[in-house]
């Protein structure tokens, strides 16, 4: 942590004792926590952005889309509109958010909507569905979800739990015993059973919490942002140059996963869900032609690809070989037979 975030220690403490007394305030019914009869999973963290948890909702429409009619409900982060909206796949992200128009883009079949107000929001969709995936939403506790999902990030474990602003915390540590299960996400592929058990223990999960290990998976194919000319990673004959573009809160695992395939000549970085203006754009046009090569693509993330599919930067970008590298939440051998029966039990038996 820098010093600047440490003079804001005494602003995390006023922020803990107020999300403290609210979570108290929920625990005693002081404050109405509404419970649905349609069954409702919800995905969270404690930590601000980049636990993996939309892709991790996304492996549970995957799983579950065959057996039950989803739905899928979330803030919507970073649009501009307000209320309750029902997602179409031709959407802007600025009007959807864009971790909702991705699921929506990737899962046509599935109903997926936005609203601030959850507990409106499910009222809603709940004659649509048969369940509800809640992305982001552990903090959300005016609704009462009937099974919680709670994600850490396996590479920010080692580091201060300190709470906003001076951390990242949303919550003190002690609020993970709200949570039915704990998925460690983004583990490295190598991970040993002792450094899991390690974990386990660090984390000191309540008697009826389960802790299942997860990493990200890349696909094996480059999506095209505009057009079908997509291609396969393992069919390069030559080690490309790339210039990366991202907008998502932690870019370190990608640019690692680009460099092992391809040369890195310029990452342009921007915030998680940053909106993409057309300085942006020309900027990275620019760049692009100034690379000094012809055998060069630009690579970004399936998030930041919805970004740029609205018809100005359609315009701008023409022409270049601008592609997506979509992943997967990815599961342990072992973990994701009983995670696999923990999440159908629970869906089946609702």
């Amino acid at each position: 942590m820098n010093n600047i975030r440490l003079l804001l220690l005494p602003f995390s403490l006023i922020y803990g004792i107020i999300t403290f007394v609210r979570n108290i305030f929920y625990d005693l019914g002081i404050f109405k926590s509404s419970a649905f009869e349609i069954p409702i999973i919800s995905v969270g963290n404690l930590e601000v952005g980049g636990s993996g948890k939309t892709p991790l909702v996304a492996y549970i429409i995957n799983f579950l889309k065959d057996k039950k009619h989803l739905a899928t409900l979330s803030r919507g982060y970073g649009r501009k509109t307000k209320g309750f909206l029902w997602v179409k796949p031709d959407d802007l992200a600025s009007n959807t958010g864009d971790e909702p128009l991705q699921l929506k883009q990737s899962f046509p079949d599935v109903e997926v909507a936005v609203c601030e107000n959850r507990v409106f929001g499910i009222e809603q969709i709940q004659a649509k569905a048969d369940l509800i995936l809640m992305d982001d939403a552990f903090q959300h506790r005016a609704v009462k979800p009937g099974f919680s999902i709670l994600l850490f990030d396996y590479n920010q474990l080692q580091k201060p739990k300190f709470l906003l602003p001076a951390g990242n915390y949303r919550e003190f540590f002690g609020g993970r015993k709200r949570a039915d299960i704990l998925v460690i996400s983004k583990c490295p592929d190598n991970l040993s059973n002792q450094e899991k058990l390690k974990i386990v223990s660090a984390l000191k999960p309540y008697p009826n919490q389960q802790v299942f290990f997860s990493c990200i998976k890349y696909q094996a194919t480059l999506k095209a942002v505009f057009g079908d000319d997509d291609f396969e990673v393992t069919n390069l004959k030559s080690k490309k140059n790339v210039l990366v573009l991202t907008g998502i809160a932690k870019p370190k695992i990608l640019i690692n996963k680009v460099k092992q395939h391809f040369e890195v000549i310029k990452h342009h970085s921007y915030p998680d869900h940053h909106q993409f203006t057309q300085k942006n754009m020309l900027k990275l046009v620019t760049d692009f032609k100034m690379l000094d090569t012809e055998d060069k693509i630009i690579i970004t993330t399936q998030k930041d690809a919805v970004r740029l599919r609205s018809k100005l930067f359609k315009e701008i970008l023409s022409g270049l070989p601008i592609f997506e590298w979509p992943i997967e939440t990815d599961f342990f051998e072992k973990d994701k037979l009983k995670f696999d029966k923990i999440i159908l039990k629970y869906a089946q038996g609702n």
